[in-house]
């Protein structure tokens, strides 16, 4: 029981919990996201969010980028802090804008999704990952 309410942890836990928290956030945005709107590029291109003013398919190209590409990168590892900012812009934009900051409606999946990749941002990838091997 000591154990359980003790706020130490071990550099194994700590390498371990950001492996899942990476595996799960990467991949399952990946998945559920961004291979929907990379195989369904050309029916949304027209009718997709224009970020700034930037135009639609150009949003959805950086939409896409982050959610699929740099999702990946984020899941093994590689280059974690660069490849997190898009994603966090993209679902800062997805929560806030897109779905009025409604946490507890439409815009809870991105929240999470801004957490758990904002959190990966501040503490890094951890040595469970391809820049954890390189360093």
């Amino acid at each position: 029981m000591k154990k359980l309410l003790s706020i130490n942890y071990s550099a194994t836990a700590f390498n371990i919990s950001f492996l899942l928290l990476r595996l799960v956030f990467g991949i399952s945005l990946c998945v559920n996201y961004g291979y929907d709107k990379l195989v369904n590029f050309a029916d949304r291109k027209d009718h997709f969010v224009n970020l700034f003013g930037i135009g639609s398919t150009t949003t959805l190209v950086l939409v896409v980028f982050a959610e699929f590409f740099c999702s990946i990168f984020v899941a093994i590892g590689l280059f974690t802090r660069f490849t997190v900012i898009p994603i966090i812009i993209a679902m800062g934009y997805a929560f806030f804008v897109a779905h009025n900051s409604a946490l507890f409606a439409k815009g809870e999946v991105a929240a999470l999704y801004l957490t758990g990749f904002f959190a990966i941002l501040l503490c890094g990838p951890g040595k469970a990952s391809v820049d954890g091997l390189i360093k």
